[in-house]
């Protein structure tokens, strides 16, 4: 996919602005010359004042005015401490960015010239050489003013007035004088701002129960000029479409071309690798126009499709769209394409009340494995392409194939849909609306409608995406009276509700983009939910669409309490992150459980005792007399009780894919909540702020794998399902070893017989009451052993990770012992390697290096060996000197 900003002008020339100093925009490479029309960048260094005072300070362009005060020395790292609330005093502000620059004649000579702004953050108002020449009011909107006129041929000077969004946000809430939008503000534990929903801004930059509250002002997205006689390509976007009477596929191509007049000619179609090519007329009319064109592909061609992750390759071909116009103005794009199909399957189940939940990629029913996707940074000009792509690459390496682009974040940016592209990485993609009721205004519609014109025509071209959503949970909050909502004013709101995201959003949706599916919600009944009129009784019906689960009081190695839905869109447990990534915004007086830091940095109510209680069901909770070392045993066992929370549910869902239990089941998803972090707290990621692995993500990369035995106990019996994401049918066998707790040596083995595991199925292969096997094991007891199983084909090769079952809680275990570690660090060929050594059973081994970027080929697991070896892969520079200093190995019964 070529950026928006290189397909603008079918790609622009290079022009220098004179720099004059602090405050001044430099022209940089936007791309070649072609056809005629030029543009520049006005991104780099511009002046910053705060209206409340005389402060004034250089700030670059992208960004926003903390980063900005940050790079000045003016305050501390805003993710310190509390420097959340202590800052609070920036977004009061009102805020104008200025910057003074010089245009070359031969722009200034074009006919049309056009000030473009890719992200303005939030409520602005904008001059050009003191005259006004427009407002926005729309984070997640590109905005272009036209400004030839106003152009001098001397300094320019351009000005952005930047309002406070909370203090715009209240306005708009006031003025709303008919009825209230609710919620007024956050719980209080989220220390956050009120009225969020009355600003089309990231929902969450105003707090959430994982995250701060940094309302940011700024540009967070680049500005420039782009100047014209003729046209300019504004977007190029190509989506693919599948005539199955035809066998045929064809690429539906559309240029949002602006133009000064009436140009005819032909524009030429072609992608060389399939032998496919087509010259259709062209006509574009004065103004903005949508010109959408049909490429049909080749059928001696065989087209090599886009797979996610686990299935397939990631195929793309180059498409060139070039045109000659009035016979002597020529123009020519690029951009990568993509073929694939996705639908999603909403059809009755033999022996189960309601319909199916799945999407199909090519005619391929896929399990989405995976997670859900926040933020990556308060401040969205730090998040860098470093970034993005390693916590894209994370999310593969721990087997997944899907994200949910969660609704009260941001779009993100261009590349983050590319690298899951290019990763196979399928995307929920949520419109950003979470957790609330919002207006609908004439005003605000208007505004939202171009945010979803442009967000579509910008993403749409994106194999990765597959699904459209309108909103987080805001059905679920109707339709369950979130907000206490007297009777006789439900009808309002369900019909504000219908204005926005059925006779908008969806309806703009189905114009932009018949290629992949539409929900109104998540969680939704689907195709349900529209017969119940787009807000259903019971969002949560598990015999519809996805659900989204949260229990904390629940005994989360219990199953049997758990939804049996079609798809699990969101589930999980907090955890705290490891010390060395506290380390970072903390001081010695904050590492204990009942520090102010410890309270203040939980934004979920009774998050911090929900942990303990959660850890005290099934461990035993650190008693070390000394302070730091319970502290972080304590950080360790959220981390162990998450991830094993998070497994049982998880692997509960991964098994339920092929049956049918009490009119519940053919579950076909399962994202957990959440894959990153916004900063250094607690929360349910599996990935902290900086990129480090909990250990949830260690036990990702296991229980997302191809091939998976999942064990459990049902009715007394220790059940073992085969479960396989693979396309070929598979025979196999589970293979499962009793050990006690006192002895590094099995105790005694059961295989059962071979069994056929269809390609994407989970099939029961082994079913023992639990007495019967322990009591074929000498003096095995539920207190005094464990399982440990595998899959093995008929070679005897194991299949897909091992996996284990605890007879008991470990906290009720008897035997377990004091593993006594030795490790080495060594060097090899591709990283490093610690080979370990121990004394006993240990479960929930953790290697930690502190600080030192990287991760370990596994985490976390069951040592049932005296030797394990374990690789190291860094992400930058160290040694094995570093690494054993920094290297420390836990296990659960280090901490009692």
């Amino acid at each position: 996919m070529p950026s928006s900003r290189d397909a603008r002008c079918a790609y622009v020339a290079v022009l220098v602005l004179w720099s004059t100093g602090a405050g001044t925009g430099t022209g940089t490479l936007l791309g070649p010359p072609v056809g005629e029309c030029r543009g520049f960048s006005l991104n780099g260094k511009w002046t910053l004042r705060s209206s409340g005072g005389p402060l004034a300070l250089p700030a670059e362009v992208p960004g926003c005015v903390h980063t900005a005060l940050l790079e000045q020395g003016l305050i501390q790292d805003p993710y310190y401490r509390f420097n959340d609330v202590a800052y609070r005093w920036i977004v009061l502000e009102n805020w104008t960015y200025s910057t003074t620059f010089s245009v070359p004649f031969e722009l200034r000579a074009k006919r049309k010239a056009i000030l473009v702004f890719e992200g303005v953050d939030t409520v602005a108002s904008i001059s050009l050489n003191g005259v006004a020449v427009g407002k926005t009011d729309n984070m997640f909107r590109r905005y272009d003013f036209p400004v030839r006129d106003l152009l001098e041929g001397g300094q320019n000077m351009l000005e952005v007035v930047l309002m406070s969004p909370v203090l715009y946000a209240a306005e708009r809430s006031a003025s709303h004088s008919s009825y209230r939008v609710p919620p007024a503000c956050p719980p209080d534990v989220q220390k956050g701002e009120c009225h969020v929903n009355f600003i089309r801004k990231e929902q969450s930059s105003f707090s959430w129960d994982w995250g701060p509250s940094f309302p940011t002002v700024g540009l967070w997205k680049g500005v420039h000029l782009e100047a014209y006689d003729i046209l300019r390509l504004i977007h190029l976007s190509a989506v693919p479409f599948y005539n199955r009477t035809l066998s045929q596929w064809s690429l539906q191509i559309e240029l949002l071309v602006e133009a000064v007049e009436t140009m005819k000619g032909q524009v030429t179609l072609a992608i060389p690798e399939l032998a496919s090519e087509q010259t259709l007329r062209a006509s574009f009319l004065p103004g903005k126009t949508r010109n959408i064109y049909t490429l049909h592909i080749n059928t001696n061609s065989g087209v090599e499709l886009w797979w996610p992750h686990g299935h397939g390759e990631q195929r793309f071909y180059r498409l060139s769209v070039s045109g000659l116009l009035d016979t002597h103005f020529p123009f020519s794009a690029d951009s990568k394409v993509y073929f694939r199909t996705v639908e999603l399957v909403q059809e009755p189940i033999q022996g189960s009340p309601g319909l199916s939940f799945y999407f199909r990629i090519n005619g391929k029913a896929i399990f989405l494995k995976g997670s859900n996707w926040i933020p990556a940074h308060a401040f969205q000009d730090l998040v860098t392409l470093a970034v993005v792509r390693n916590l894209l690459k994370s999310a593969v390496e721990a087997n997944m194939n899907a994200l949910r682009v969660w609704g009260g974040g941001v779009y993100e940016q261009d590349l983050f849909y590319s690298i899951c592209d290019e990763l196979g990485i399928m995307v929920w993609q949520d419109f950003m609306f979470a957790c609330a009721l919002y207006p609908t205004e004439k005003d605000f519609i208007e505004t939202v409608r171009e945010e979803v014109v442009q967000q579509v025509s910008r993403l749409k071209s994106h194999p990765s995406i597959v699904v459209w959503s309108g909103n987080n949970e805001n059905e679920a909050a109707l339709a369950t009276d979130w907000f206490g909502i007297p009777v006789s004013q439900k009808p309002r709101f369900h019909q504000d509700y219908i204005t926005l995201y059925v006779k908008n959003i969806r309806a703009i949706v189905q114009e932009e983009d018949q290629s992949r599916p539409f929900l109104v919600s998540s969680p939704t009944n689907g195709a349900e939910t529209q017969q119940e009129g787009w807000v259903a009784a019971d969002p949560y019906d598990q015999h519809y669409g996805d659900t989204h689960f949260y229990k904390y009081n629940l005994d989360c190695w219990d199953w049997s309490a758990l939804p049996r839905p079609r798809l699990a869109s969101e589930y999980g447990f907090q955890s705290w992150p490891s010390f060395s990534t506290l380390q970072q915004v903390t001081v010695e007086t904050d590492w204990s459980w009942s520090s102010n830091f410890t309270s203040h940095r939980q934004h979920h109510q009774d998050g911090n005792q929900q942990m303990l209680l959660q850890t005290a069901m099934h461990f035993h909770l650190p008693n070390c007399s000394d302070p730091l070392r319970r502290y972080t045993d304590t950080l360790y066992l959220t981390q162990v009780m998450q991830a094993q929370c998070v497994k049982t549910q998880t692997e509960f869902y991964l098994r339920s894919r092929s049956e049918v239990v009490e009119g519940k089941g053919r579950t076909m998803g399962a994202l957990y909540w959440q894959l990153n972090d916004v900063w250094q707290a607690p929360s349910w990621s599996s990935i902290e702020f900086g990129g480090k692995w909990k250990m949830l993500h260690y036990f990702a990369q296991d229980f997302f794998a191809p091939v998976l035995p999942v064990g459990f106990e049902d009715a007394g019996s220790f059940v073992i399902y085969a479960v396989s994401d693979m396309a070929d049918n598979l025979t196999l066998r589970a293979a499962v070893s009793v050990y006690a707790w006192s002895s590094l040596d099995p105790v005694c083995a059961v295989r059962s017989e071979m069994i056929l595991v269809p390609g994407g199925s989970a099939v029961a292969a082994l079913k023992r009451p639990v007495d019967a096997l322990l009591a074929g094991c000498g003096s095995c007891s539920r207190l005094s052993c464990l399982l440990v199983f595998h899959l093995e084909d008929g070679d005897g090769g194991q299949r897909g990770p091992s996996n284990h079952h605890y007879l008991s809680s470990p906290r009720e275990a008897q035997g377990i012992q004091k593993p006594n570690f030795r490790a080495k660090v060594q060097e090899d060929g591709t990283g490093f390697v610690v080979a370990l050594q121990a004394d006993s059973i240990a479960p929930f081994v953790w290697l930690d290096v502190g600080g030192v970027p990287g991760r370990f080929s596994s985490n976390g697991f069951l040592m049932v060996s005296q030797n394990r070896t374990v690789g190291f892969q860094p992400w930058g520079q160290t040694s094995v000197q570093q690494l054993s200093r920094a290297l420390t190995v836990t296990s659960l019964r280090d901490v009692y």
